[in-house]
């Protein structure tokens, strides 16, 4: 091809990269750059989502739980809603305290949110209400999820006990902290080292002390302070005044008193005991089968103290999990002693860094897979030029993805796997022509190059934009699911791009050298005769009568038409299940474990060995920890929903973890399954709510579903509490519908002393002493610090009753209290105890009473469950003896379908209460993310059709073009009603199906990028054919022919290049869309796509 001005720039520039090594060069170039990119990216599993969060406490004290509702929280709550920015916010009222929950959109800057809130608290303290003691801010964000768990347990508890394992954590932790780009690191279990006070009533009494003596006594001692200094014979002296108590023996032989003018000791009133504090929880490691021969027996659980590691923001994980590991190596032999052991039972570092490497596995299966298939179909050496295009694309995404601050996660390289299939179109649809016309033999090897390339370039760029039209449009995504999508609409649009820039400047030239020399001829040879060919006698024969009559080509077109239908109609009756986001296969699962409120520390303790007896006897247990009356390390899940502050006796949580999945037989929801009726008989034998929470695959939500039920502006929040009753039911009756439960606390008793104000008046006691006088008792008071320099905590001085001396009212009221004339009073003559009812904590959303009713589900979509649930609701206020009347024969789940749902069981709400179901749970997500999801593909069609129009120059010519969308709907539908049909077998009585989710949602967008690069290519060769001189019939005949191999060949890529995603729980739903869709699109598209055109266009024969 000469170099003239008529030649376009395009394929001169490909002439350029043909004349000289420049495309060696770049080749070199990307892989070096793609090789830095993997080293310095950082790797993580799940991409980083920025949602600012911060919890406000405040400290009402004596304030009932309306009355903080009403002096702080709706003040706050007012102040916050206002700042720019916020999305929600939540906030619980309880007897003398609140914590309001601000939570701003996802995607605003996390500094510049907590400067707005910090600005609008401060610049409204001057309206603090008086009854407000303190309150305290505290950011939550993502990178406060610990990434390791260092759990120290013990063989013999009488030797090395929580305590003992206490001090070995606090002195890891010390040095945990000094590894680079650690953040928090925090130790969870275990009693810290206390100077215990027992104070003695009898005792105090008889030496005529109260006990907030003692404590006056203890904070006056321990002081120590610079008190200046003096000058003496020309030297300065520095003075301090006083002296820190340091010993034991410090605080037993303080003197507290005088009697009589004798001084009275501590030690004459109580007893000083320097050891463990008060157990306030429990913290235990159990082993299960999956253990292995090197941990004890299973059925034992030994004490256990974690240490929390979370990392900085921005930082490998991969990096400081392996920095926390090898540190840990070195100071078990340093600070451990014998038959104290240590075990990682949280490694995210090394999770992520099993996921990428799992997944860069499979990129690679899938890359030899594809080339396997190349080289197959059209000769090993265009197998090894598309093979060369495939690392050049990935280097340089990979790199762009590096300098755009991306991390390497299971959505980037899901990305990279999906993108595999189309990245090879581009080089496969050039290295094909260009072998095409190599075989001609009419051309020089270079020129036949640059006529092969410029021949296709104009279908490979117009591909290419509607693939990008297709993706880009993922960024629309709002909510959480945004971040998660992010990557994947960037970077199978740039990979494409990327492909294309390669297909122009690379391919050529790697085609040229291994395909020019065994093909060169020269100039003049004469072409194979296509019409001997077997594709385009077979064609002849299958097209050929369908374009010959008009009605025949509308019979087939009917036949799809119809075939379309069904596909729809598929889901409105349930044979497709649709949920927001499948279950994901982790190595973990947590156990929340509720007792009612009031149940003691022990009680908890005891139920949650019943459930260790349990795990330990389940094979795939690998080990699992028992967090009793306070909270284990959090996750994401745990962030969102404030486990972490799930810290009362009635409370606990189990931590299991589970054999690798590499030699598990089932996944880890398909064990929940199995295990969910026996732990629910468990919890239910002992009156407990057990909640089974997997690991979500995507944003956590407070519950799969939760509804907020709302009352009247002015009602009362028990009535509120009362009408939330029928939801929760409901609910309950639902089939499949498990661990129901509300935000509402049991009902139980608390004591209240009320004092005799006249009686304590005369006394010449105030009832801040009575008070502070029974919280010490009772709660013990932290009433100073002994200064030694060993310890990394401060070692606190606690006084307190002994637990056999407060356990009864009747040893309350025998505490003595200091009165006028220094006489000593019992608290018993100045008041009474009285047991009331416990307030109920207030909770609100955005400035509103609401009560939480939370529920999961076990084998069936949540969306179906709320809709059938909603059916079955009846007008306001209707009586149970309506009710009754409208109930009908309960309808089994399995003939409920969206055209006709309800299960016909009727329940209502009081008049002027309502319930929504889609302010929080997965319903709000699958709501938000599906319309975004619909927005999107609404998009990516328009934007496909405007790309084709300006190509094209016609408004009908793009529409045939894009027929090859919905086509994709006749593979996709059936196919995973064919999935449920082969898969789901139940388990544990629970059904498990395949899910159309969100990804799957996504693999239709993607499709409707890549069928229509099919239908470009098909119609860019009929005109090319017209062009020629050929008929519109013979023109169709011949473009089928030609490009029916190089179609079938980017489809079989595109096929095998998504199997592998297959294997994953998350993304297998998008893998299965995409090879359903494919399959019978590339299959139908070789028939309608010609049958259209010629139904629109074949009266030009005659032209």
């Amino acid at each position: 091809m000469d170099d003239s001005a008529n030649t376009p720039w395009m394929t001169r520039l490909v002439d350029q990269f043909l004349r000289g090594d420049v495309a060696l060069l770049l080749i070199i170039l990307a892989l070096l750059l793609g090789t830095a990119a993997l080293l310095l990216t950082p790797r993580e599993e799940e991409p980083q989502i920025v949602v600012p969060l911060a919890d406000v406490f405040v400290s009402a004290a004596g304030l009932s739980a309306e009355e903080v509702e009403q002096q702080v929280t709706d003040r706050l709550e007012k102040l916050l809603y206002q700042i720019d920015g916020v999305e929600d916010v939540y906030s619980v009222s309880r007897p003398g305290k609140a914590v309001i929950t601000v939570r701003f959109y996802v995607g605003e800057d996390r500094e510049d949110s907590l400067l707005k809130l910090y600005s609008k608290i401060y610049s409204h303290v001057d309206n603090v209400p008086p009854a407000v003691t303190s309150w305290v801010v505290k950011p939550v964000e993502v990178d406060d999820v610990p990434i390791v768990n260092v759990t120290l347990w013990s063989e013999d508890a009488e030797v090395h006990g929580d305590h003992e394992l206490r001090r070995l954590a606090e002195q890891v932790q010390h040095d945990l902290q000094a590894i680079p780009n650690t953040n928090r690191v925090w130790v969870i279990g275990g009693r810290p080292r206390r100077i215990r006070v027992q104070l003695d009533p009898a005792r105090l009494a008889a030496r005529k002390t109260s006990a907030l003596d003692v404590a006056a006594a203890l904070r006056a001692a321990n002081v120590n302070r610079a008190a200046g200094g003096f000058e003496q014979q020309d030297q300065y002296f520095e003075v301090e005044a006083g002296r820190f108590l340091v010993h034991t023996s410090d605080v037993e032989n303080l003197v507290i008193h005088t009697v009589a003018g004798q001084p009275v000791y501590l030690q004459d009133v109580a007893q000083v005991i320097d050891g463990p504090a008060e157990p306030e929880s429990y913290s235990w490691i159990g082993f299960g089968p999956a253990a292995g021969d090197a941990r004890p027996r299973p059925g034992r659980l030994y004490p256990a103290v974690h240490i929390a590691i979370a990392k900085r923001k921005g930082t490998n994980a991969v990096w400081v999990a392996d920095a926390v590991q090898q540190r840990m190596a070195q100071l078990a032999d340093l600070v451990l002693p014998h038959g104290v052991h240590y075990q990682l039972t949280r490694n995210y570092g090394e999770t992520a860094n099993d996921k990428v490497n799992e997944l860069v596995e499979a990129l690679a299966v899938a890359v030899l897979t594809v080339i396997g298939l190349i080289g197959l179909v059209l000769g090993w050496r265009p197998a090894l030029v598309i093979a060369l295009a495939i690392p050049v694309c990935y280097s340089l995404t990979l790199f762009i993805n590096l300098l755009a601050g991306y991390t390497i996660n299971r959505v980037t390289l899901f990305a990279l796997i999906l993108s595999l299939g189309l990245l090879v179109d581009d080089p496969i649809t050039d290295v094909e022509n260009i072998a095409r016309y190599f075989k001609m033999r009419r051309y020089k090897p270079r020129e036949a190059v640059l006529r092969a390339v410029q021949e296709v370039r104009p279908a490979l760029i117009l591909s290419t934009l509607a693939i990008i039209a297709s993706f880009l449009p993922l960024a629309l995504i709002t909510g959480m699911m945004g971040p998660y999508m992010a990557p994947m609409a960037l970077n199978v649009p740039l990979t494409v791009t990327v492909s294309t820039l390669v297909a122009f400047v690379i391919t050529p030239w790697l085609a040229m050298v291994a395909l020019g020399k065994s093909n060169s001829a020269a100039a003049g040879g004469g072409e194979e005769p296509l019409q001997g060919q077997p594709l385009y006698r077979f064609y002849q024969a299958v097209l050929g009568p369908v374009l010959a009559r008009r009605g025949l080509s509308w019979a087939v077109l009917a036949v799809i038409g119809f075939l379309l239908l069904v596909a729809m109609v598929l889901p409105l009756f349930r044979m497709v299940p649709l949920k927001m986001l499948p279950f994901d296969n982790k190595n973990e699962f947590q156990l929340v474990l509720d007792l009612p409120e009031g149940t003691t520390l022990e009680r908890t303790d005891a139920v949650c060995r019943l459930f260790e007896q349990y795990l330990a006897t389940v094979e795939e247990v690998k080990d699992f920890q028992l967090y009793v009356g306070t909270s284990s390390a959090m996750d994401f899940n745990g962030l969102v929903r404030h486990y972490f502050l799930r810290r009362d006796p009635h409370l606990a949580d189990i931590r299991v973890n589970l054999a690798p999945k590499e030699v598990r037989r089932q996944q880890s929801h398909e064990i929940l399954l199995r295990l969910r009726n026996d732990l629910n008989r468990i919890a239910r034998q002992q009156g407990a709510d057990v909640k089974l929470v997997e690991v979500p695959p995507g944003p956590p939500v407070l519950s799969t579903i939760t509804a907020e039920v709302y009352g009247p502006p002015q009602g009362d929040y028990q009535q509120l509490i009362e009408a939330s009753v029928a939801v929760r039911d409901r609910l309950a009756r639902e089939p499949l519908v498990v661990d129901v439960d509300s935000s509402a606390a049991a009902e139980h008793p608390e004591w209240i002393f009320t004092t005799d104000k006249t009686k304590a008046a005369l006394s010449g006691v105030s009832t801040q002493e009575i008070a502070d006088t029974i919280d010490l008792a009772l709660r013990g008071l932290l009433a100073t610090v002994l200064h030694q320099p060993a310890e990394v905590d401060p070692l606190w001085v606690e006084l307190r009753l002994p637990r056999a001396k407060r356990s009864a009212i009747d040893d309350l009221l025998e505490i003595y209290v200091r009165g006028e004339d220094d006489q000593i009073v019992q608290i018993g003559e100045l008041g009474r105890f009285q047991q009331v009812a416990a307030d109920q904590p207030i909770y609100h959303k955005n400035l509103q009473r609401v009560v939480f009713v939370y529920g999961e589900v076990a084998g069936r979509p949540p969306a179906d469950a709320i809709l059938d649930v909603v059916t079955d609701r009846q007008p306001d206020g209707a009586s149970p003896d309506q009710l009754a009347r409208r109930a009908g024969k309960a309808k089994p789940v399995e003939r409920r379908t969206w055209l006709a749902p309800g299960g016909g069981d009727p329940w209502a709400l009081p008049a002027g209460y309502r319930v929504e179901w889609a302010g929080e749970g997965e319903w709000k997500i699958t709501l938000d993310v599906f319309r975004d999801l619909g927005v999107a593909f609404a998009a990516a069609l328009l934007g496909i059709f405007v790309i084709l129009m300006f190509q094209t120059g016609s408004r009908s010519l793009p529409l045939v073009i894009m027929l090859a969308i919905p086509l994709t709907l006749i593979g996709i539908m059936p196919g995973f009603w064919l999935l449920n049909v082969i898969v789901d077998r139940p388990l544990g009585g629970y059904p498990n199906p395949v899910f159309f989710t969100a990804t799957a949602m996504i693999g239709m967008i993607a499709l409707a990028g890549i069928v229509v690069r099919n239908s470009v290519v098909l119609i860019d060769f009929i005109h090319h054919g017209e062009a020629e001189g050929l008929s519109v019939r013979e023109a169709i005949i011949r473009s089928v022919a030609v490009r029916t191999r190089p179609i079938l060949l980017t489809a079989g890529t595109t096929l095998l290049g998504n199997w592998v995603i297959t294997l994953d729980p998350i993304f297998s739903g998008l893998a299965w869309s995409i090879i359903f869709g494919i399959v019978t699109s590339t299959l139908f598209t070789l028939i309608v796509i010609p049958v259209v055109y010629w139904l629109l266009y074949g009266t030009r024969t005659s032209d």
